[in-house]
């Protein structure tokens, strides 16, 4: 899949045979996607990458307004790891829900030890200041916070348990595939305890400031920015994390580039590549969560997006967007660990817990913006396929507005 639309994008620089002349309404810049990073409940303790697929910094500093809903969903499950080389050997012979591990003590078999359960709906909001510097560089200056909810109607209306639950009964999935009516609807159980033995434990309405992120974006001028419409950028970012369970700074860096293609009858089309590495716990404050023992999370994102200008000067557009961010743990630690959970009374994905992460996250975004010269709205559902339940299913609206106008 990725191939194949990396493929697309290069096909899409060397047509030119029906591109027009830009049409007078066409003020859009570039894809201005909302935040689409999703509720992870590691993410969401770390800064993480929005990537930027505008053409230029804005003419005049903007803000804007996220918010997003998303239902994560894992049943409680343990973890082991040997520390004994030979035990280690032993295990990465055998797929991983058939290995046996009997704990003793850390004298005769020592072992590292984890445990996590997730079940919430985690609402996300962020407020984002966009503040050009000059005509090559910008600057965006982001606060986020989060609230873990039971997610009740009517609040979570499309990432309630029992929306999900409709859905796989109804839809697609089964008659409850993962154990969310097992373990019980609309509840908060959110613990985690990591291989340290250190505790993150979140209830019902429980309200955190996540982080305040920095990010500098420089858009270099290109000698085949006019003729073929291409545009890329830079982006350099600073993360300050200020929950209690991670105070800690991050540093990540992004490079992105759109492929614009102007149509017939006030169409056009964008096609962007972006890609992002966030250095996690560049400095630590104090004594912070094993958040996943990578210490590098690496982020591929595409976006195809149509818009269509309305003769009023507004326009509607609509993307479709793919992410894939790299594994939270280390992956030689899957050729080993053990899991331990209730299989028995779960169809499937009791292990998921532990499981997802360390596979690559993927999901797929489909956003529709309505938009004209000092206002933008843009809804978005996100869907994963991959079904890793973190988050399963995922909404968010933002608004955007200049500053000063």
């Amino acid at each position: 899949m990725l191939k194949k639309l990396f493929v697309l994008f290069i096909f899409s620089i060397h047509i030119n045979g029906f591109a027009q002349e830009k049409d007078s309404l066409s003020y859009k810049n570039g894809i201005s996607n909302p935040s689409l990073l999703g509720t992870h409940h590691f993410g969401i303790f770390s800064s993480r990458i929005n990537t930027n697929f505008k053409y230029l910094p804005n003419q005049k500093p903007r803000f804007s307004i996220d918010y997003s809903s998303g239902n994560n969903f894992h049943p409680f499950v343990e973890a082991h790891y040997p520390k004994d080389p030979e035990i280690r050997r032993r295990l990465s012979q055998t797929i991983w829900h058939d290995r046996q591990f009997t704990f003793l003590d850390q004298e005769t078999t020592p072992a590292d030890y984890m445990n996590i359960v997730v079940d919430a709906v985690i609402k996300e909001f962020r407020l984002n200041f966009e503040i050009p510097l000059n005509k090559r560089h910008e600057l965006n200056l982001n606060f986020r916070s989060y609230l873990i909810t039971k997610g009740k109607y009517p609040f979570s209306f499309f990432t309630a348990d029992e929306s999900i639950e409709w859905f796989h009964s109804n839809v697609a999935g089964g008659e409850d595939p993962y154990g969310r009516r097992y373990y019980g609807l609309n509840q908060v159980n959110f613990r985690y305890l990591d291989r340290n033995g250190n505790t993150l434990e979140l209830r019902q309405n429980n309200f955190f400031m996540g982080g305040i992120e920095l990010s500098h974006y420089y858009y270099p001028k290109l000698a085949i920015n006019d003729s073929q419409g291409i545009f890329i950028n830079f982006g350099s970012h600073l993360g300050l994390n200020t929950s209690r369970f991670n105070s800690s700074m991050d540093f990540g860096l992004s490079a992105n580039a759109i492929k614009r293609i102007d149509l017939k009858n006030n169409y056009e089309l964008n096609l962007a590549l972006g890609a992002n590495v966030l250095r996690k716990n560049i400095i630590d404050f104090k004594e912070v969560m094993d958040l996943g023992n990578n210490p590098y999370l690496g982020t591929f994102e595409t976006n195809l997006e149509i818009t269509k200008y309305t003769k009023k000067g507004n326009y509607h557009a609509f993307g479709v967007n793919f992410q894939a961010q790299t594994r939270y743990n280390k992956k030689e630690e899957f050729g080993y660990f053990r899991l331990l959970g209730k299989w028995r009374e779960i169809n499937a994905g009791w292990q998921n817990g532990v499981y997802t992460l360390y596979s690559t996250i993927q999901n797929w975004n489909f956003v529709y913006t309505y938009g004209k010269p000092n206002f933008q709205l843009s809804i978005y559902i996100k869907e994963d396929f991959e079904v890793n339940n973190a988050p399963d299913f995922q909404t968010g609206i933002s608004i955007k507005l200049p500053i000063v106008k």
